[in-house]
């Protein structure tokens, strides 16, 4: 969250500086660069201005214990809690955080809750990738006016703490954007959330999200691509196809839009006709339609978190020998800060390109559902998402599928 002083500012200027949250966390500009791949943006011309990803809200089938969960093995922090005992009787909701990156976890418990209807249908998943933006009424205009569904007109809600704008818009399935103004609130959350501690005290995984994805249906990658330049405002990173994004067996296509800061960044796939069915297929038969398939986790050291994680119980995505013994794998990406042998031990990919290197590894599902997984990522200069990566990814992905008798 910015000052107000801050957000009047960036009208004419850049929404680079530090939001409260990424203050909070101890992260300086220059570690925001290394981590996201944060860029100078002028804001003076933009009519959606974005400042951050505000949070990754879930609907879970069991809120109590994905929070546990969460504090235990990620290594974040409760910060705020709603529930029955606050006078909202229908859902509990769990407020946590590591560095910048918030997550909200939800499950029903009224029987009538529509959080019920809704994990019945999907499982759990990303409901709500809610955005902080400077000016919430100005943004819906513009999203109304560029053809996008208001769900939620801009209203303010207040407590003790302050008053918070917010407004929300849909997006690609059930997902949808809430848009928040937080500039005039100083609680935990949200009105409504008290704040709560936990004795957790697990060391952190991750510093901030880096980008989340988007798995749409086949045909509709564009039409949503077109929807994030539009509305939002977001222009278009990267764009993978044909052979980039394809094996011998299944194939997909996808493009990255992200906002004016690279803040917020949001990879759309869409399937390809391929031999098998892709991932892609998977997750759209699996959460039954289009919807967020995984969250990228910026940190530091993917090392550390990808041991700490391993001992805490993650399973990841394995990758054979031959991938790090390449001679042509060795010679593109040069020298990284670990020797190969470090992160073919803990089966971590690399990748470089004009702007730099970076490091990824992938976890299995972590739910029932073949659907949602997280990446980590370790950034040293490079703006892309592992492109090199692509054809090790899918074919270990593949081979899960397989396992699961959904290939």
């Amino acid at each position: 969250m910015t000052t107000p002083s801050t957000l009047q500012s960036t009208q004419h200027s850049t929404l680079t500086a530090l939001t409260d949250e990424e203050q909070q966390a101890g992260l300086t500009l220059e570690q925001l660069r290394q981590l996201v791949g944060l860029v100078e943006y002028d804001a003076s011309a933009d009519p959606f201005p974005v400042v951050a990803q505000d949070a990754v809200c879930f609907v879970v089938g069991n809120a109590t214990q994905a929070a546990a969960y969460y504090q235990l093995v990620w290594g974040m922090e409760l910060e705020a809690y709603r529930g029955p005992e606050t006078g909202h009787r229908a859902e509990k909701s769990f407020v946590l955080r590591s560095g910048s990156g918030r997550f909200v976890l939800t499950g029903g418990v009224a029987p009538d809750s529509a959080v019920l209807d809704h994990h019945r249908r999907h499982g759990d998943g990303v409901v709500d990738l809610a955005i902080e933006v400077v000016e919430v009424d100005r943004c819906v205009e513009h999203a109304r006016a560029t053809g996008a569904t208001v769900l939620v007109e801009p209203h303010d809600e207040s407590d003790e703490h302050g008053t918070v704008r917010l407004a929300a818009i849909a997006t690609y399935g059930e997902t949808r954007h809430t848009l928040v103004d937080r500039s005039r609130y100083a609680g935990p959350y949200l009105p409504g959330y008290v704040a709560r501690r936990s004795q957790v005290r697990a060391e952190r995984v991750f510093e901030a999200v880096d980008h989340c994805v988007g798995n749409v249906e086949l045909g509709r990658m564009d039409e949503w691509v077109r929807f994030y330049n539009e509305v939002l405002g977001f222009t278009n990173m990267a764009e993978f196809v044909g052979d980039d994004i394809a094996t011998d067996y299944s194939a997909l296509m996808s493009k990255v839009v992200a906002s004016g800061n690279h803040r917020v960044k949001f990879p759309l796939n869409e399937p390809a006709i391929a031999q098998k069915r892709s991932q892609i297929d998977e997750y759209l038969e699996f959460y039954d339609g289009a919807g967020c398939q995984h969250v990228a986790l910026a940190t530091t050291d993917i090392l550390r978190s990808v041991d700490l994680l391993s001992e805490r119980g993650v399973e990841f995505l394995s990758t054979p020998d031959s991938y790090y013994d390449d001679p042509e794998l060795r010679a593109r990406i040069g020298e990284v800060r670990v020797p190969i042998e470090e992160l073919k031990s803990r089966g971590i990919l690399v990748d470089r390109d004009e702007d730099g290197y970076l490091l990824q590894i992938f976890t299995q599902p972590v739910g029932d559902r073949p659907t949602v997984f997280y990446e980590l990522i370790e950034r040293h200069g490079s703006l892309g998402f592992g492109k090199g990566n692509f054809k090790a990814l899918f074919e270990a992905i593949e081979r899960e599928q397989e396992r699961r008798g959904n290939f």
